[in-house]
C-alpha cells in the first residue's frame, strides 16, 4: 500500500467522534478532551505515514497495523482516559521513606476522612462564632487543642513551618539582629536556607560560634554589641553533627535572653507531640520540652512527626502570639478550611496518646514491629514470586528511614522484596511499576528493584498486586 493510499485510509475526526466504542467509553468526558485525543492520535498516525520509507516493507506493515481500526480506536480511548485522569493521584510508597516529601509526607488517618469531607462539601463555621452569633476567628478551632497538648499559653497556625519562622522574624526582628549558631544555619530543602528566610524577613543575621562548637559566651559577646533583637535556636532535624561538638541548650539560652530582655525563638521543625523513645525512636525533642525549657516562641511542622496536614504551628507567650496575629503576613500565610479540619481532627487523636500511635499513619509506620511487617512481606513475596516472570525475587532484611528532614540517623528495621529482572533492565521494570494504574514507587539499588514493605500498607497490597499483573515482563 502506497503512502497516499495509507493517508486516504485515515478516518475523519467526525467519524471517530461518533464511533460507538469511543462514545461508550467516554460518556463522562468533556467533548474537548475527546476531540483533542482523536486529533492527536490521527496526527501522530499521519506523521508516521509521512515519514515512511516506501522501500521498507517492514515499515509499511508497521503503519498499516497502526491503521487497523480496532487498534486505532483503542489508542484513542487510552489517550482519552489518560487526559481525563487527575494529575495528582494516589501512589503506593514502596521506598521505605515514611515522610517522603515528594510523595506527600504524612498520610492522614482514615479516622478523619469523613470529618474533612463533611467540611469540604458543606458550609462551615470557619470564621463564625455560632454561640455568639457573630464573626469569629478560624484559629479558635484548634487553639485550645494545641495549647492543651503543648502546655503553651497561646497558639497560631499558618500554612507551613517556613512561613511560621518568616512571620515570627518579620514581627519581632525586622531591622534588628538575630543571633544564630553557625552550626544551626540549616537548609530546609530545595536550596531554601535559613539565612535567606532571615533576609526576606528584614532581619540581620548575626552568626556566632563555629560549625561544631558554640558556647554561651559567643552569644553573650554578640549581645553586648547592642544589635540583637532575637535569639534563635534551630533544631537541625535533617542532619546531625557528631564528634568534637558543643552547643548551648535552650534553657541556657532562655536565661541569657531574660537577662538582657531578648526573646528566644525555637525553630523546632519536626513537631513531635509525644515521646517516641519507648519505641526506639530518639533524638527529636517534643514540643512540650521546648515550652517547658522556656522558649518564648516555638515553631514546628504539622506534616512531619505530628502526622497531620501541611501546616506551620506557632506556640508561645500570649502577648507575642497576639502580635503575630496583627502582622499583615498572617493573612497571606493563613491555612484554608480543609487544612484546618484535617489538623483539628488529627490533634483530637492525640488526646489519647496510646491510640494516637496506632491511628496516625506516620506514627503507626514508625512504630510497627518487625514481626508485623514480616507477615505482610511474606504474603507479598509469595505473590510476587509467581507473577514476576523471568525474575529473581528475594526477601531480605533492611532498614527504612523516617524522612521529611527528620531524624536522619534513625534506621528502622524492615523487610525488603528485591527483584532482579532477567529480560527487562532495572530501569524498565522501575518505569513500568511507576506507570501502572496505581503507580508503585520503588527504589533501584545496585542490581535490584527494591520494595520496602514498611511503607506498603495493608490496603495497598491488592492494588500493588494488580500493578504487577499489568506489567509486560518481556
Amino acid at each position: 500500500m502506497s503512502n497516499n493510499e495509507l493517508l486516504r485510509s485515515i478516518p475523519k475526526v467526525d467519524d471517530m467522534v461518533n464511533n460507538e466504542k469511543i462514545t461508550q467509553a467516554a460518556q463522562n468526558v468533556s467533548r474537548r478532551v475527546i476531540l483533542e485525543s482523536i486529533r492527536e492520535i490521527i496526527d501522530e498516525t499521519r506523521n508516521k505515514i509521512l515519514s515512511l520509507d516506501n522501500s521498507s516493507a517492514s515499515s509499511a506493515n508497521d503503519v498499516s497495523f497502526e491503521l487497523n481500526m480496532d487498534k486505532l480506536t483503542d489508542e484513542i480511548i487510552s489517550r482519552i482516559e489518560s487526559k481525563n485522569q487527575m494529575n495528582l493521584k494516589r501512589v503506593i510508597n514502596a521506598t521505605g521513606i515514611i515522610l517522603h516529601t515528594n510523595l506527600g509526607r504524612a498520610l492522614l488517618s482514615n479516622d478523619i476522612k469523613e470529618k474533612v469531607w463533611e467540611i469540604a462539601g458543606n458550609y462551615s463555621n470557619l470564621e463564625y462564632n455560632i454561640h455568639k452569633g457573630k464573626r469569629g476567628s478560624r484559629y479558635d478551632h484548634v487553639h485550645e487543642l494545641i495549647t492543651k497538648l503543648t502546655g503553651a499559653e497561646s497558639a497560631l497556625v499558618v500554612n507551613n513551618n517556613a512561613a511560621a519562622v518568616l512571620l515570627t522574624l518579620s514581627t519581632f526582628a525586622k531591622g534588628a539582629g538575630v543571633i544564630v549558631s553557625r552550626g544551626e544555619l540549616v537548609e530546609i530543602g530545595e536550596s531554601f536556607r535559613l539565612p535567606e528566610i532571615l533576609e526576606q524577613s528584614g532581619a540581620k543575621l548575626i552568626e556566632v560560634g563555629s560549625t561544631n562548637k558554640t558556647r554561651l559566651s559567643d552569644y553573650r559577646k554578640a549581645i553586648e554589641k547592642g544589635e540583637a533583637g532575637l535569639l534563635l535556636k534551630v533544631n537541625p532535624s535533617n542532619y546531625q553533627i557528631v564528634g568534637f561538638t558543643e552547643e548551648v541548650t535552650l534553657s541556657e539560652l532562655k536565661e541569657l535572653g531574660d537577662e538582657h530582655g531578648i526573646p528566644v525563638i525555637h525553630d523546632l521543625g519536626s513537631g513531635a507531640l509525644i515521646d517516641l523513645g519507648g519505641y526506639g525512636i530518639t533524638g527529636e525533642p517534643a514540643v512540650n520540652e521546648s515550652v517547658l525549657a522556656g522558649a518564648d516562641i516555638t515553631c514546628f511542622s504539622g506534616d512531619k512527626l505530628l502526622g497531620g496536614p501541611q501546616a506551620g504551628i506557632i506556640v508561645g507567650r500570649e502577648e507575642l502570639i497576639e502580635k503575630l496575629k496583627r502582622n499583615p503576613l498572617t493573612r497571606a500565610f493563613r491555612i484554608d478550611k480543609l487544612t484546618l479540619a484535617a489538623l483539628e481532627a488529627t490533634l483530637r487523636l492525640y488526646l489519647d496518646p496510646e491510640k494516637a500511635v496506632t491511628r496516625i499513619p506516620a506514627l503507626s509506620m514508625m512504630t510497627e514491629p518487625l514481626s508485623s511487617i514480616g507477615e505482610r512481606a511474606d504474603r507479598l513475596y509469595g505473590l510476587f514470586k509467581d507473577k514476576a516472570k523471568d525474575c529473581l525475587v528475594s526477601l531480605e532484611d533492611g532498614y527504612s528511614q523516617i524522612g521529611g528532614g527528620t531524624l536522619p540517623l534513625q534506621n528502622l528495621p524492615t523487610r525488603i522484596i528485591k527483584i532482579k529482572p532477567e529480560k527487562l533492565s532495572l530501569q524498565e521494570l522501575e518505569e513500568r511499576l511507576r506507570n501502572g494504574e496505581t503507580p508503585v514507587i520503588a527504589r533501584v539499588h545496585k542490581d535490584h528493584v527494591c520494595l520496602d514493605v514498611r511503607t506498603v500498607r495493608n490496603e495497598d497490597v491488592e492494588l500493588m498486586i494488580n500493578t504487577f499483573e499489568e506489567i509486560a515482563w518481556e
